[in-house]
C-alpha cells in the first residue's frame, strides 16, 4: 500500500501511482457500500413509519366515523331548530377543514425525507470528482 513507507524504499513511480489508484478505488468502493447502507436504513425507517401510519389511520378512521355520526345528532338534540341535515353539514365542514390540515402536515413531513443528502453521498460525490478525469 502507498501508506506503508517502510516496505518499499526503492518503489518506482508507477508502483506509487498504481497504489494510489488502488487506494482511490478502495475508498470509492467503501463509500458506495456506506451510501447503500444509509439508503437501506432510510428505507427501513420509512417502511416502519408507514406501517404505524397505516395502523393509526385505520383506527382513527373508525373512531372518527363513530364520533362524526354522534356529533350532528348531539347538535340536533341541543339545538332542535337546526335541521338534522344542517347539523351534519356543519360537522362535516369542520371535519373536512381539520382533515385537510392534517393531510397537508403529513405531506410536508414526507417531503422532508431526502436520502440523497446523507454525508456518505456527499463524500462519494467529492471523491468521484477527484478520481475521475475531466471531460
Amino acid at each position: 500500500m502507498a501508506t506503508d513507507l517502510h516496505s518499499a524504499p526503492g518503489m518506482s513511480l508507477t508502483g506509487l501511482v498504481s497504489d494510489i489508484i488502488n487506494d482511490a478505488q478502495d475508498l470509492i468502493r467503501q463509500q458506495l457500500l456506506l451510501f447503500r447502507q444509509d439508503l437501506r436504513n432510510d428505507i427501513r425507517k420509512m417502511r416502519e413509519g408507514a406501517v404505524f401510519l397505516a395502523a393509526g389511520i385505520g383506527v382513527t378512521v373508525i373512531a372518527g366515523l363513530l364520533l362524526l355520526l354522534m356529533v350532528p345528532l348531539l347538535l340536533n338534540w341541543l339545538v332542535p331548530t337546526i335541521p338534522l341535515w344542517g347539523c351534519f353539514g356543519i360537522v362535516g365542514g369542520v371535519a373536512a377543514l381539520v382533515g385537510g390540515g392534517l393531510l397537508y402536515a403529513g405531506a410536508r413531513q414526507f417531503q422532508s425525507v431526502d436520502p440523497l443528502s446523507d454525508p456518505s453521498a456527499e463524500a462519494l460525490k467529492e471523491n468521484l470528482r477527484w478520481t475521475t478525469p475531466p471531460k
